[in-house]
């Protein structure tokens, strides 16, 4: 009986294991969706106060490093701001629930106001949790160009920048 008993944990635990990626696939797609609407806090909630988020180095306004939720909170300002419309496609996870890192594949693309697609790319974001929120933030695979061009077209449409608070 306890070997049986042993058995039904450890497939219960491997099942739990196999639907954690499906399951925050759920709950981001729920803030991604307000996101797409123009509100990000339910977004914003999911990140720790001291989180960092690293995006790729250039002259456009998303540059550098974005320090704790008040920076995450411009970066997001900006993200609307733009008309960035986004869809997580597929997570991934590894580690334990407490400190979990996590791949998402996060398609983007944003039109200008008369329909024109002005902006599109494909990205894989690394997130580090800590007891669920998340902690660090990495953005590759970005079309960099693309992000160059997107930014200078949203000047010529008078979106103003919202720059990083001072740390």
């Amino acid at each position: 009986m306890k070997l049986f008993n042993v058995l039904v944990g450890a497939a219960l635990a491997l099942l739990a294991r196999a639907a954690l990626p499906r399951l925050l696939l759920l709950k981001f797609s729920d803030s991604v969706a307000r996101l797409n609407e123009g509100d990000y806090k339910a977004l914003l909630d999911n990140y720790a106060d001291d989180f960092v988020l690293h995006f790729h180095q250039g002259p456009h306004r998303w540059s550098g490093d974005w320090v704790g939720k008040a920076g995450f909170d411009a970066f997001l300002q900006n993200f609307t701001a733009a008309g960035i419309k986004g869809e997580i496609v597929k997570v991934a996870t590894s580690g334990p629930l407490w400190a979990l890192t996590m791949w998402v594949r996060f398609d983007d693309h944003a039109d200008a106001p008369d329909g024109t697609r002005i902006y599109a790319n494909s990205t894989v974001l690394v997130l580090r949790t800590r007891w669920f929120k998340v902690v660090e933030q990495h953005d590759f695979y970005l079309d960099t160009q693309g992000i160059v061009d997107l930014d200078r077209k949203l000047e010529e449409l008078g979106v103003a920048a919202v720059p990083a608070p001072a740390p």
